[in-house]
């Protein structure tokens, strides 16, 4: 076979395996601009700044790992309010997001905001402005996948909170950080795997007095009042962290050295 054949034998395979290339990319459908997904065949979505200081807390029931900060100077008992950053969603690896909605994604992390903010308020303030003695809750809900078809029955009278396929959150899990809102320090930080949505869908663009979403409200509440019960605990100082915190609290610098 002389060279001018073989060369254009190449010449035609490389054309095919570009044109197959080119076919097989149009076919993949497009991710949805703004949608987050979890990371395939990851524990964790990626959303908090550092997930290697996070532990079992034997004093929460469940799955969750925590973490708070020891220092003195950024513990959470030296702050007084909170900022609650919106909360994000992150879709489960393998979810079809064009049957996720915007409107959708919107009502879960809508009704969620409000019961973190039911549940955190009477513990810190929330607030909206940054400041020295203020925190930031950053907050996301992950592995939401798609639920059943919502029959007509179901759907609300308004025609802008229909939606035609539910969000299922049964194995949705909760990511939580607590950071200084003028340095960016981690301060606290949980993850709840607990699926206590079993079973819950959201079915509509607002879920508050949706009677097909009842069961995400509830899981939703249940989130809120468990993170609650982190704050509580992560606040109370027992023990050696008593001695160790007012030992190292030097609000005004190291005393000088005796002459």
């Amino acid at each position: 076979m002389s060279n001018k054949i073989t060369f254009s034998i190449k010449v035609l395979l490389c054309a095919l395996i570009a044109l197959y290339a080119v076919s097989a990319a149009g076919c993949k459908k497009p991710a949805t601009p703004g949608v987050k997904k979890m990371p395939a065949n990851q524990e964790y979505s990626g959303f908090l700044k550092d997930y290697s200081k996070l532990a079992p807390n034997a004093e929460l029931e469940g799955a969750v790992k925590t973490y708070v900060n020891t220092d003195a100077q950024k513990n959470l008992h030296k702050y007084v309010a909170v900022i609650i950053d919106p909360v994000e969603v992150y879709l489960a690896s393998d979810a079809d997001d064009s049957k996720i909605p915007e409107k959708t994604r919107a009502a879960a992390a809508n009704y969620f905001r409000a019961s973190l903010i039911h549940a955190v308020s009477e513990v810190f303030p929330v607030v909206d402005e940054p400041g020295p003695l203020v925190l930031r809750l950053r907050i996301a809900i992950i592995g939401v996948d798609v639920g059943g078809t919502v029959a007509a029955a179901d759907k609300p009278a308004d025609a802008a909170e229909a939606v035609d396929t539910a969000a299922n959150i049964g194995k949705v899990g909760v990511e939580a950080e607590l950071i200084d809102s003028v340095t960016g320090d981690v301060i606290a930080a949980a993850v709840d795997r607990e699926p206590l949505g079993n079973g819950a869908e959201i079915a509509a663009g607002n879920i508050t007095r949706h009677e097909k979403s009842l069961a995400a409200r509830q899981a939703f509440d249940e989130w809120a009042s468990r993170f609650r019960t982190f704050l509580d605990r992560a606040h109370e100082l027992k023990g050696e962290d008593i001695k160790r915190a007012d030992e190292s609290y030097q609000p005004y610098g190291a005393a000088p050295a005796a002459k």
